[in-house]
């Protein structure tokens, strides 16, 4: 088990140098909506820091799923710029994959080109946003977009592609009882709550052509009452297996509902608000932030119980996220099976962190779970405070 970490393994087509890899974590790295030096400057340092896949993360599909200024587009236009990252972390020994999701009920118009769609027109507080239920001319377009998705990726070189069906964006929307109150063949029954990621995978998997890896995030958990519960998640993870996903990445929470549910600790919304230039935002999270972003503990390995359901009730390769950041952590995580073990914030506050492991067995990762590098990516790009001291004002 002492060096399970550092043996070679397999996900569908794509063979990495070891079980790590970079955990698809919302970078902020793409302004204009095009990979910028920064992002592949990072990528790099993360592949050189001994990581054997690393995932860019939050890539819309199409323009109506974009919820941020500096998030990416995966259109033609970023496929130079991709390839040019991709040659990077090849050079370093590390392969390359790309999320690719739709925000739905959370794009915003200024960025999306217009009103944001969803699968019901129910208010979204954290946005603000009221979107417009989609019709079936949306949802054929957007699982058509997905598609096209993976083949850009394929053009630009990434060796696998992680759709997000979980955290409450688009799929997960569908997915969800909570945000899914469709009356047609897409709502009801998890059946039919199913549909929708079903068609999406259909594409992708076609456009994957058995060349890219299919990964898919989903949540065991959306972290509420009245969302998906392990039940429900256990036939989407063994639906996903039957539509052929090469590996799940076994994750929980829901952005708009109990985003620290995804994460665990506590959010620092006083830097969040600072960062802000919208006051009427500001000010809601001053008065309401603790309230809308509440605080979950903080344990190692704290999906570890309902990943190991997941694990007895389907075949395919598992991803293992959330609180793997030390040895021991992996270590009991990759004991049980899983084919690999993601990671985003230790990776934040040390790119090499999976070589500094092989050097000191006993080693955890510096990360403090302080959060300011997830409060910082909604209005400016990722960082560390304590690998980029922010100006006073700024600090958690």
């Amino acid at each position: 088990m002492t060096h399970q970490l550092f043996e070679p393994c397999s996900i569908g087509p794509v063979r990495l140098r070891n079980r790590s890899v970079r955990a698809a974590a919302f970078e902020g790295m793409c302004p204009g909506h095009l990979p910028s030096p920064e992002l592949l400057a990072y990528h790099r340092e993360v592949a050189e820091g001994g990581v054997g896949m690393t995932t860019v993360a939050y890539a819309a599909v199409e323009q109506s799923g974009l919820s941020f200024p500096h998030q990416l587009w995966l259109r033609p236009e970023a496929v130079p710029g991709l390839r040019a990252l991709t040659d990077v972390v090849h050079a370093a020994g590390a392969r390359a994959s790309i999320q690719i999701g739709h925000c739905g009920n959370m794009a915003r118009a200024a960025v999306a080109g217009g009103r944001a769609i969803a699968p019901s027109a129910r208010f979204n507080l954290y946005g603000p946003v009221w979107p417009r239920a989609m019709d079936q001319a949306d949802i054929d377009r957007v699982a058509a977009s997905f598609g096209r998705a993976v083949e850009l990726a394929r053009e630009a070189g990434f060796d696998a592609v992680e759709v997000h069906a979980g955290h409450g964006y688009l799929i997960s929307q569908f997915l969800s009882p909570a945000t899914n109150h469709r009356r047609d063949g897409y709502g009801g029954p998890l059946a039919r709550r199913m549909r929708f990621m079903r068609e999406v995978m259909a594409r992708v998997v076609a456009a994957a052509r058995g060349e890219v890896a299919v990964l898919v995030k989903v949540n065991m958990r959306d972290g509420f009452r009245g969302g998906v519960e392990l039940d429900e998640a256990i036939e989407v993870a063994r639906t996903l297996e039957q539509d052929g996903a090469d590996a799940l990445v076994l994750s929980g929470g829901f952005v708009s509902r109990a985003p620290m549910y995804i994460m665990r600790g506590a959010m620092p919304t006083r830097v969040m608000g600072r960062l802000m230039t919208d006051w009427t935002l500001r000010l809601g999270l001053a008065l309401f932030g603790q309230t809308l972003i509440a605080p979950f503990p903080y344990t190692d390995n704290y999906f570890l119980k309902d990943a190991l359901v997941i694990r007895e009730a389907v075949r395919l390769p598992l991803v293992y996220v959330g609180g793997a950041a030390s040895r021991a952590a992996i270590d009991e995580v990759l004991g049980h099976g899983f084919v690999a073990v993601a990671m985003a914030r230790a990776l934040i506050r040390d790119p090499a962190f999976i070589r500094n492991l092989a050097e000191a067995e006993g080693r955890a990762a510096a990360c403090d779970h302080c959060n300011y590098c997830a409060a910082r990516i909604y209005t400016t790009h990722m960082a560390c405070h304590h690998r980029e001291p922010p100006p006073a004002r700024l600090r958690p």
